[in-house]
């Protein structure tokens, strides 16, 4: 959804959330100059998606006749806008899973992150972050756009890790929905590619949150979740891997699985081109009731070889 700024009675778009129900706030004045806002609520939807052709190049031409949007199962008639972003900023977070089970990776997940911020992130234009978790997260290189600070905040990791906090359990929901509300709040200073690149198995025993908190926190802030993960289906459970495919699918990431070192450089410059690259599409729901229930969203296109990279859905309003 979107929120849009009411001023001296013009309405114009302003910053893109993707929430459930897009709410109008405008600041104005009173006869004797204080401010009030004036909030409305708009049912559109805003979606960020990425498409790309047969070859994994971005597709840059598409118009809105040559899309069909299902909301629910129900073709989408009203397609208010559509606008193509190229070579975005990027703000993205490292998230390393500091808990036993991920020891022995951690040096392989670390050469990882560090291949992207030293071959793909801008100086002067894009930034990252740091950060590992068990229970509690913890951030170890704050925002920056230096690949040498984040490297050393990836070494922090190994520094700070203490064998008395091996085996308190693994917070991942937790952690997630920490760093996408902490980093990346609402009405982000600028349009961007968000994205947490995150490594762990899926084994989460320790949240207070739950899955679709972080599905929608994610959603909010228009960030994706992609995962490296070496574990599928050998020492992870089968929940670990549902919860891995999960957390990537409905936020508008990818998962890799057991790259070799070749496949890893392709992998991350995938994740460039996902993030740098996206279509933003804002449509009217046809039949959206404020039930809290959520929208399951597919994005078509008859441009033929075309594929679709997008989230999953959305979360409709809450009763009043």
């Amino acid at each position: 959804m979107r929120d849009r700024t009411l001023l001296i009675g013009l309405m114009y778009a302003g910053s893109l959330i993707l929430t459930s129900a897009a709410i109008c706030r405008g600041t104005m004045q009173t006869a004797n100059g204080e401010p009030y806002t004036l909030t409305m609520t708009v049912n559109e939807v805003s979606l960020n998606f990425h498409a790309s052709d047969l070859r994994g190049k971005p597709i840059q031409d598409l118009s809105s006749n040559k899309l069909q949007v299902s909301d629910n199962g129900r073709l989408q008639e009203r397609i208010l806008s559509l606008q193509l972003y190229q070579n975005l900023p990027i703000r993205a977070g490292f998230l390393f899973d500091r808990s036993e089970s991920m020891a022995e990776e951690l040096d392989r997940n670390a050469s990882i992150a560090n291949l992207y911020a030293s071959l793909l992130l801008r100086r002067g234009q894009d930034r990252a972050f740091v950060a590992g978790f068990d229970t509690h997260v913890k951030i170890t290189r704050d925002w920056t756009d230096d690949p040498k600070a984040i490297s050393s905040g990836i070494d922090s990791l190994r520094e700070t890790q203490k064998i008395d906090d091996l085996g308190a359990g693994t917070a991942i929901f937790d952690s997630l929905y920490l760093v996408c509300r902490d980093r990346w709040n609402a009405g982000h200073d600028i349009v961007s590619g968000n994205f947490i690149l995150l490594f762990t198995d899926g084994i989460d025993n320790a949240s207070h949150a739950r899955i679709d908190d972080v599905i929608d926190i994610c959603q909010r802030t228009r960030t994706a979740i992609y995962i490296f993960t070496n574990q599928w289906n050998t020492r992870g459970s089968s929940q670990g891997s549902k919860t891995l495919h999960e957390l990537a699918t409905k936020s508008g990431g990818r998962l890799f699985l057991n790259p070799d070192d070749n496949q890893v450089a392709k992998d991350v410059q995938m994740i460039d081109e996902d993030r740098r690259n996206q279509y933003q599409l804002i449509y009217r729901p046809s039949d959206l009731k404020p039930d809290g229930s959520f929208h399951r969203i597919r994005i078509h296109s008859s441009k033929r070889g075309t594929t679709i990279l997008v989230r999953s859905g959305y979360y409709a309003p809450g009763r009043p």
